[in-house]
């Protein structure tokens, strides 16, 4: 079977139109006229399909949240009621406006595909772009944050890595990508947690390189990255494949067994099951744990159980819904 190592590729394009101060200045009037300039370039570009849009108004807190666990808003889009997010191409692409930028243009799609993912991302931004963006021939595209100027592009690459993070070989390999612009940060972006040992590879510089040399750059560190988990899977067979398996089937048990489940723990034995799935032992499709991985987070629960669910309602259902899930395709 081939591993999942690389879990998804996502492109995000920062952006603004000239004529309008960033969200951060911007009064209720301002910020619904950049949506309506935004729907109207999106409408008027039919090869990206029907625009779905959705207003952060009209949302729950909980579904809103939900949202962030699915990676289709980030957690600053949530908090702003006057922000919407709005789905082109069959869930492909998701733009969010007037988060930090008026736009931020975000293309995912599995595996390593970060060239697929950038043209997507292109086709939307050239679309959007009839607005009139914030350009300086200089610095590139303006941007809230200077980080952002320049391409104003952020490519990442979501990547599992149980065995590097076993043999406590991450520190060296952040150090080694940081020399290089790179950078790697926790499953939901910058000053998040690597939970279940899902890292997040991606670009730190925006200014004075191109897109082509920033995906370059990512994409050969990623397949590096990979290349390194796998001989550190190899090695942790050589060493001791009856512990290693052990562990790894343990989790699987306790996943299909438990009655209680905190979210720490689902995402760690996850973690365990999904390098089961890599190395064979288990018959399991990396469609079913994305899925699983998703329904089980906080939201996401209580969303299926149409109810707000206290920390520990939550473990009990989160043990539920593994459970059953695990025991129908098993």
């Amino acid at each position: 079977m081939e591993d999942t190592i690389a879990l998804s590729s996502r492109i995000r394009l920062a952006r603004n139109y000239e004529d309008f101060a960033f969200p951060s200045r911007m009064n209720q009037e301002l910020a619904q006229s950049v949506l309506d300039r935004t729907m109207q370039s999106l409408q008027a570009a039919p090869d990206l399909g029907v625009p779905h849009m959705v207003r952060m108004a009209d949302l729950s807190q909980l579904a809103r949240e939900e949202l962030v666990e699915q990676h289709r808003i980030s957690p600053e889009l949530a908090r702003r009621d006057e922000g919407a997010l709005v789905e082109l191409l069959e869930g492909s692409v998701y733009v969010m406006i007037n988060e930090e930028d008026h736009l931020r243009i975000q293309a995912i799609l599995p595996g390593l595909s970060l060239g697929e993912a950038l043209e997507k991302a292109n086709r939307t931004d050239d679309a959007l772009e009839r607005g009139g963006y914030a350009f300086d021939p200089r610095y590139g595209y303006l941007t809230a944050c200077p980080t952002n100027a320049g391409t104003g592009m952020r490519a990442s690459v979501m990547l599992h890595l149980p065995a590097l993070t076993l043999l406590s070989q991450i520190g060296p390999i952040i150090r080694s990508v940081s020399r290089i612009g790179l950078t790697v940060r926790g499953i939901y972006g910058e000053g998040s947690q690597a939970n279940g040992n899902m890292y997040q590879l991606s670009n730190q510089v925006t200014l004075g390189r191109n897109e082509s040399e920033i995906l370059h750059a990512l994409g050969e560190a990623a397949l590096q990255v990979m290349q390194r988990e796998r001989d550190a899977r190899k090695l942790m067979l050589e060493r001791n494949r009856i512990g290693l398996e052990d562990r790894l089937l343990r989790s699987y048990g306790i996943l299909s067994n438990a009655r209680k489940m905190s979210l720490r723990e689902f995402m760690q034995r996850m973690s365990d099951v999904r390098l089961a799935m890599d190395l064979s032992l288990l018959p399991l499709q990396a469609d079913t744990l994305d899925a699983l991985l998703l329904d089980a987070q906080p939201a996401a629960l209580q969303r299926r159980a149409g109810e707000e669910l206290s920390a520990e309602e939550q473990n009990v259902q989160r043990a539920n819904l593994v459970r059953e899930e695990l025991q129908a395709v098993g």
